[in-house]
């Protein structure tokens, strides 16, 4: 097979499953992982797909469809997890917070020192990872399960939701955009973020820098509801100082 075809088909596979492991496609082509990283590293210049850590994902998928959890925890790993330990340095021993089902909570979940403290969440993800730390008391929202996500929405979620307040919220979500605000993918998600938004003293924000410029479907909020952002260093110094200007307090490892 000529490279250009097997590249071709590269494309196709990965817009049909929507993402793939280097090692699947290393096997479906019979070539070398290093061959079909090449190949990545070609067509993600191309802006034909995007890659990510062990493999590539489509850039084919809609704002308004939320990506399955297996999906996004491969994608953005570095970030993701220095997002996560910036955000964890922000935790102090007795504090009551919450945490959304995104990926980068799931990361800050791993990365938790086992403390006392009081952890909220929608996620399975997030609970079950929670659950070996002995100190940590873990709350479940309950509700609606959403088996891509694997969390919890609906109106139970939200309602549960109701019967706390919390030092700190720790939330993430699809976009960032400087005019129209903080957005999310899934309409369910979005309700149950702003909830958490509600019930928490100080709220964070955990943004990759893919992140900005972005406006997904449903509006979760504008800028200013973040008392935080807590950011990649990869994010350029424009978007840096205007965040700045608008009064924001960032948090980054630059």
């Amino acid at each position: 097979m000529l490279v250009v075809e097997r590249q071709q088909k590269i494309i196709e596979v990965i817009n049909e499953k929507k993402s793939v492991r280097v090692s699947e496609l290393s096997k479906l082509f019979s070539v070398t992982e290093e061959t079909i990283r090449r190949d990545l590293e070609k067509l993600e210049a191309e802006q034909k797909l995007t890659r990510s850590h062990g493999g590539a994902v489509s850039v084919q998928m809609s704002d308004a469809e939320e990506l399955p959890f297996e999906k996004r925890e491969i994608t953005n790993v570095a970030e993701k997890s220095e997002i996560a330990r910036l955000a964890v340095e922000q935790v102090e021993e007795g504090d009551t917070i919450v945490l959304d089902a995104s990926s980068t909570a799931w990361y800050m979940a791993k990365t938790l020192p086992d403390m006392k403290l009081t952890v909220v969440t929608n996620s399975l993800k997030v609970a079950m990872e929670l659950s070996a730390k002995k100190l940590i008391t873990v709350i479940s929202t309950g509700g609606t399960l959403l088996d891509g996500s694997l969390s919890f929405v609906g109106p139970l979620a939200t309602s549960s939701l109701d019967t706390y307040y919390v030092n700190k919220a720790f939330i993430s979500c699809k976009g960032f955009h400087f005019e129209r605000g903080l957005s999310e993918s899934d309409e369910r998600q979005a309700l149950v973020k702003k909830k958490m938004m509600d019930i928490a003293h100080t709220v964070y924000i955990m943004l990759d820098h893919t992140k900005f410029d972005v406006q997904a479907f449903s509006k979760l909020g504008e800028i200013q509801d973040a008392n935080h952002l807590i950011i990649d260093k990869k994010l350029d110094l424009a978007s840096r100082k205007r965040l700045q200007d608008q009064g924001l307090c960032l948090i980054s490892s630059e």
